[in-house]
């Protein structure tokens, strides 16, 4: 078997190799095991996150430009009566509770002159909510303002024959309700 001759250089590169196997064995041996399952991560506590939080609201009837509105958590009825333009000349505006705090997804109806008492809510105060087309009875349809009990008839006639009212609209389909009675509806009911 020959033998090779090792001079210095070529064993002090023998010994550098085999140093840096060992090291690299070494990490991949002792190295601890991963756990099964991750630490837990931590999500620091924010402050103040109400005042941060977006609410939508619908804004209908007296209102100068009815619409959905994007108002900051802790609004009140006043705030979205502003953001829609504010009150229109016919508004009556003092039925209204300004100061009570608005809901995500609430409607606010700012109603006209002489609506309280068309409903039949007591005082004259504000009603619940819009008179909904598929769902109203003769008296509730014949409360509005300018739908008397004829008209009223018409509008269940109307449903029965051609179903669910897609939007408030298809009302213009009636004889007895023109432009002028629809836009008076418009703030006031709902399909």
């Amino acid at each position: 078997m020959p033998e090779f001759p090792l001079d210095r250089r070529r064993a002090l590169l023998a010994g550098v190799v085999a140093l840096l196997v060992l090291v690299v064995a070494g990490k991949l041996l002792l190295r601890p095991a991963r756990p099964a399952v991750p630490p837990p991560v931590r999500v620091a506590a924010r402050t103040g996150q109400s005042s941060a939080t977006t609410l939508f609201v619908n804004v209908v009837g007296a209102v100068r430009r009815p619409g959905l509105y994007r108002l900051k958590d802790g609004s009140r009825v006043a705030d979205a009566v502003r953001r829609a333009g504010g009150p229109t000349p016919k508004a009556q505006i003092e039925l209204l509770n300004l100061a009570a705090r608005i809901a995500d997804g609430e409607q606010i109806v700012v109603p006209r002159s002489g609506i309280g008492a068309a409903f039949g809510v007591p005082g004259g105060g504000v009603p619940a909510g819009p008179v909904h087309l598929n769902s109203a009875t003769l008296e509730q349809l014949d409360g509005l303002p300018g739908v008397g009990p004829v008209t009223a008839q018409k509008i269940l006639d109307y449903r029965q024959q051609h179903g669910a009212f897609g939007s408030v609209d298809e009302l213009d389909a009636i004889s007895g309700i023109g432009p002028a009675r629809l836009e008076t509806l418009r703030g006031l009911v709902a399909p």
